[in-house]
């Protein structure tokens, strides 16, 4: 491997970080915002998803 210059390297480094395309801050709590809607909406589906197959399960242990 060659070895690079730290200073090379850093000013490599920072015209790249130049060229990236941030995101707007209302972008961002847009994007916070659904993420957490649909962790939400996740956590309920697998909630109900449990809490059925669990009320199944007890009912065919229940039948004799």
């Amino acid at each position: 491997m060659a070895i690079m210059n730290p200073i090379k390297f850093l000013q490599q480094t920072r015209q790249e970080v130049s060229k990236v395309t941030w995101p707007t801050r209302n972008e961002v709590l847009i994007s916070t915002i659904m993420v957490i809607m649909l962790v939400l909406a996740a956590s309920l589906f697998f909630l109900t998803a449990d809490q059925a197959i669990s009320w199944l399960v007890a009912l065919m242990l229940s039948i004799r």
